[in-house]
């Protein structure tokens, strides 16, 4: 257990997950403090916030390694359809297979499904199975970029198709272009002359990440209590939920292991298919989210799934990576 709560540790599951829980127990507790009545100027302290998380994330990128790592084409090429096509399909094929799932949860298991690739798990957990990092790296980069345009554009076609939400794609996507694209941007112009000065203070920065995103979850979460979008559910329909979420976890894992297996990938490039093909970003979720959905009581229960996917891809994940280490090659 040591061995696996230290695993669970290295991909995020610790004090920012606990910083989560925390944010939601206050958006309960005090939910006055975050809602849109609150005299809180929580959106302008949000943008700001975005701004910064994609800038030091531009900055942390490096042009050469993105191109160095464009040769193995084929391993990207099934990562990026698994994430944003494949996953979408079959979400989409299983809520219309499924209609004991609730309505009020279709719209969030939807967006979960159009979601990128998280970076820092996906990486993590390749490194700790013996996968093939470069491409780890290169992919997850690269799933967080598509993701801005790809995201919203998914939701306009699944929102509608799901729970009749619209979602104005060209707005949403301007939104984000000065929201997350530019400050990316920029920060990838910036990288030679700041990584090297930021370099020492990553591990410190990553703060300002987790508190941009605790911020987003306190907020909205607090405007659902307020509005009381959650009364209606009991704990058993939480726990119903869940199980769907660990269900998809595992049938995009087996399915994407299976097709890098007939495509004739090496040990460790299926290793890195499988950990970057089913990861879904809670980091993307949120701030995609907040553009998409900016109505905070329809962004809490919009993030439920996505919250319930993230730890079950942490634990699971860590589990699979930690079996994956131990076997010879």
């Amino acid at each position: 257990m040591e061995k696996i709560w230290s695993l669970l540790k290295r991909v995020g599951l610790n004090g920012f997950l606990l910083g989560l829980f925390g944010a939601i127990a206050l958006g309960y507790l005090f939910p006055e403090w975050g809602a849109a009545s609150s005299p809180v100027p929580w959106k302008p302290i949000i943008n700001v916030g975005i701004a910064l998380v994609f800038f030091f994330y531009g900055v942390k990128l490096d042009p050469h390694q993105l191109r160095q790592g464009l040769s193995n084409w084929k391993l990207h090429l099934l990562i990026q359809l698994t994430t944003f096509l494949l996953f979408p399909l079959l979400v989409f094929l299983g809520l219309q297979l499924i209609p004991s799932i609730k309505q009020d949860f279709v719209l969030g298991i939807s967006y979960l499904s159009a979601l990128p690739s998280t970076v820092s798990a996906s990486v993590v957990m390749v490194s700790i199975a013996r996968g093939n990092i470069p491409a780890a790296i290169f992919n997850a980069s690269i799933s967080s970029l598509i993701g801005v345009v790809v995201t919203p554009l998914w939701m306009d076609v699944l929102g509608e198709a799901s729970l009749g939400v619209e979602v104005d794609f060209l707005p949403t996507l301007l939104e984000l272009t000065y929201k997350v694209i530019l400050p990316v941007c920029l920060g990838i112009f910036l990288h030679k002359w700041l990584f090297s000065k930021i370099h020492e203070h990553l591990q410190r920065l990553k703060y300002v990440d987790q508190s941009v995103i605790m911020i987003i979850v306190f907020t909205a979460f607090s405007e659902s209590f307020t509005q009381k979008i959650f009364a209606p559910y009991s704990l058993s329909t939480l726990f119903q939920l869940a199980a769907i979420m660990l269900g998809l976890f595992a049938l995009i894992c087996m399915i994407t292991y299976y097709l890098s297996n007939v495509l004739s990938f090496s040990v460790e490039d299926r290793i890195t298919a499988l950990f970057c093909g089913s990861k879904k970003s809670l980091v993307h979720g949120v701030v995609i989210g907040k553009v998409i959905f900016p109505d905070p009581a329809i962004l809490g229960l919009v993030l439920l799934p996505v919250m319930l996917y993230h730890i079950q891809q942490l634990i699971v994940g860590s589990i699979l990576a930690q079996r994956f280490s131990r076997q010879e090659r």
